[in-house]
């Protein structure tokens, strides 16, 4: 059945998570020429309100009909994350970082790939599109090209044989400055994203997201649509 559906719909899952990277990588995905579902997962983060929020927005922004918000709270059960466990104190940005940093939350995409997977089977997705970016992942083992790579072969073991799904992460060699540059161009609503690791009212600008953010803008010559005026 999902064969004679691909022949019509040229379908994506976009892992969405209200951030400036899965926003440019939902833009490349509609660029591409692909339709579009919007996947957004909350896992217990500190600003999972805020993330929700920017996810509807972008959804109602790009008129998104397939949208789907799941709930893995293990992750915050399991903690380990300055992310999911209040206990830890969300550190300053140090952007000069080679170490697996304290915000790293243990196999995340691993878990969030899962989900995709699953719905991708029953919708007829062949394609799942992730914002993940090698720059800005600290070392993030689940960040890497290698590691979706691997996915790929678990997706292809553990899912029906008619079964084909690809990963495509378009922004993993890029640099944030890159990244907005490549958002202005597809038109990306960058204004509705949201990054910041700590606060959701406005953002830290003291965490290594924030700090991520505000260089590849600065870098870019592009005023940060979330300054104030």
């Amino acid at each position: 059945m999902c064969k004679d559906i691909k022949l019509i719909n040229n379908l994506a899952i976009i892992l969405v998570s209200g951030g400036m990277d899965s926003c440019v990588s939902a833009a490349s995905a509609i660029s591409d020429g692909y339709e579009v579902a919007f996947l957004h997962v909350n896992y217990g983060q500190r600003t999972e309100k805020r993330e929700l929020r920017a996810f509807h927005e972008l959804g109602d922004y790009y008129d998104t009909k397939k949208r789907m918000v799941v709930d893995i709270m293990h992750l915050s059960a399991i903690g380990g994350s300055c992310l999911t466990d209040d206990k830890i104190e969300v550190p300053n940005a140090n952007l000069d970082n080679i170490d697996i940093p304290v915000s790293y939350v243990p196999f995340r995409n691993a878990n969030i790939l899962a989900v995709a997977v699953s719905w991708a089977e029953v919708i007829c997705a062949d394609t799942i599109y992730v914002g993940a970016v090698e720059e800005d992942s600290s070392g993030y083992p689940d960040c890497r090209r290698s590691f979706f790579d691997a996915f790929e072969k678990v997706i292809a073991e553990g899912t029906k044989p008619e079964t084909e799904i690809n990963i495509i992460t378009p922004l993993i060699n890029l640099s944030k400055k890159e990244i907005i540059t490549k958002g202005m161009k597809l038109n990306a609503p960058l204004n509705l994203t949201w990054s910041c690791y700590k606060q959701e009212d406005i953002p830290c600008r003291e965490c290594d997201s924030c700090a991520l953010r505000a260089r590849g803008f600065q870098q870019a010559g592009i005023r940060d649509p979330l300054e104030p005026s």
